[in-house]
């Protein structure tokens, strides 16, 4: 090898070995200091990205556990008031079958409604006072909320809240268009039931889906009404028929019939508080009124029927029936749903004969008058209803609640996983790294001293000289 002075090339390689363990112990000391493997694209770049990506997917689930945990304290909220609202409206349905005994005076009964009447304005209040963070959540305008319980877009869960005001709850109806006698008194014991209408097809929309319903011309109220109960559309109906016989006498020796009962008007002698005492003892309601005729109330018949004897002098509704006549006062139908709903026709069959109207109208709580007798009863639909309403409610909370608690327990999971997979790609190992440190000072301080003996090598053509 030639002994040269410009040129050290043992120095140059040396100095070279000592600029990379210099390097190596800057970037350990870096990533020592900061606990992370990639400092800046030049450490990785392709894991830089990918990290940045877990980043912020992290970030997005950090947020995302938040938001369902404030959907759960909407909700929480929401059903507590709800809670309350249905302890106002248990004591409202106790108040309705307190006036609904005999028992209770006028004044009896309008002292009753002067607590209904606050529970009434309590339970708005509650609805237009229940707020989360000055939002209100049961007068209404609440509607559908969207709460983003995921790191990426359009990963949300929905919360829905209705009005739950006095005005804004309570039993929909859509009642008979009225009762007949039938097709008219006929002066043979063929008359029947049949309300009459024409046969075709009625859709009936309500809250838990739609059906159609086949009617014929010889149905009666109630094979109806199990037509439309059977079509499980969250739609219920209902018969009632109300009507006065007056005018019995002990020659009268027609038959009385309800339902399945059929009473032998002979059997009473004239006397309309004996059969009125029958009728009860049967399950329908027989009131003697003031003017000493009876009011017959029955639920889920078809109608009822006088067929007079060879002697008749009893009157059906205001209305005498001749011997060998026969008078029939069909049954009204009425439907009713928590939810709104409607009966619509094919062009055929129409609603109007049977229902009087198309779409559904809300009776609601706040209009429960329970000052007389019969507002006391009806005030008994129209409350089980709106609880009802509140309880379903209250169900769709409790399910979401339960959602957002899956949800929660899942964003934990991956957060827990995608956190522990960016960890591997950026952070540091320490143990490996303080091994890399110590060994790359040792080649510093080695490069070091080599650099210097290198660096004496020129000084061998001294002794040439």
């Amino acid at each position: 090898m030639s002994v040269t002075v410009n040129t050290n090339v043992s120095a140059m390689t040396a100095q070279r070995h000592l600029g990379n363990a210099t390097n190596n112990v800057s970037s350990s000391m870096e990533r020592l200091s900061s606990g992370l493997r990639i400092n800046s694209a030049k450490d990785d770049a392709a894991g830089l990205q990918i990290s940045n990506r877990l980043t912020s997917q992290t970030n997005g689930l950090n947020v995302a556990m938040r938001n369902a945990n404030d959907g759960i304290s909407i909700a929480q909220t929401a059903e507590g008031a709800m809670q309350e609202s249905t302890n106002i409206m248990q004591r409202m349905r106790d108040l309705s079958l307190q006036a609904a005994n005999g028992s209770n005076s006028d004044d009896d009964r309008s002292a009753l409604q002067k607590e209904v009447t606050a529970l009434q304005q309590e339970l708005t209040r509650i609805s237009e006072t229940t707020t989360f963070g000055g939002q209100k959540l049961l007068d209404g305008s609440y509607g559908t909320q969207s709460f983003q319980v995921g790191s990426n877009a359009n990963e949300t869960i929905e919360v829905t809240l209705g009005d739950v005001s006095a005005n804004a709850i309570g039993n929909n109806t859509v009642t008979g268009a009225g009762s007949t006698f039938g097709t008219g008194f006929a002066t043979s014991a063929a008359e029947d039931y049949t309300v009459g209408a024409t046969a075709g097809d009625l859709t009936f929309a309500g809250p838990d889906g739609n059906a159609v319903v086949a009617i014929t011309a010889t149905d009666t109220v109630t094979d109806i009404k199990d037509k439309v109960n059977n079509a499980n559309t969250g739609i219920k109906a209902q018969t009632t028929v109300t009507t006065n016989l007056d005018g019995l006498t002990s020659a009268d020796n027609g038959t009385l019939e309800i339902g399945g009962d059929t009473f032998d008007l002979a059997k009473y002698n004239g006397s309309q508080e004996a059969l009125a005492a029958d009728l009860g003892k049967a399950g329908y309601s027989a009131v003697m009124q003031d003017d000493g005729s009876v009011q017959i109330s029955a639920t889920d018949v078809d109608g009822i029927k006088l067929t007079a004897g060879t002697n008749s002098n009893a009157t059906l509704d205001g209305n005498a029936i001749a011997a060998s006549e026969v008078g029939v006062v069909n049954a009204e139908i009425s439907l009713s749903s928590p939810g709104s709903f409607s009966v619509s026709n094919d062009g055929t069959a129409d609603e109007t004969e049977i229902f009087g109207a198309s779409a559904s109208s809300l009776n609601s709580v706040g209009d429960v008058d329970i000052s007389t007798a019969t507002g006391a009863q009806d005030a008994i639909d129209v409350i089980d209803a709106a609880i009802g309403q509140i309880d379903s409610q209250r169900a769709d909370l409790g399910a979401v609640q339960n959602r957002f608690n899956h949800t929660l327990n899942n964003l934990a999971n991956i957060n827990e996983n995608v956190n522990a997979s960016n960890s591997r790609i950026k952070d540091v190992d320490f143990a490996k790294e303080t091994t890399d440190l110590t060994k790359n000072q040792i080649l510093q301080q080695a490069s070091t001293s080599i650099l210097a003996q290198a660096k004496m090598n020129p000084q061998a053509a001294l002794s040439l000289l």
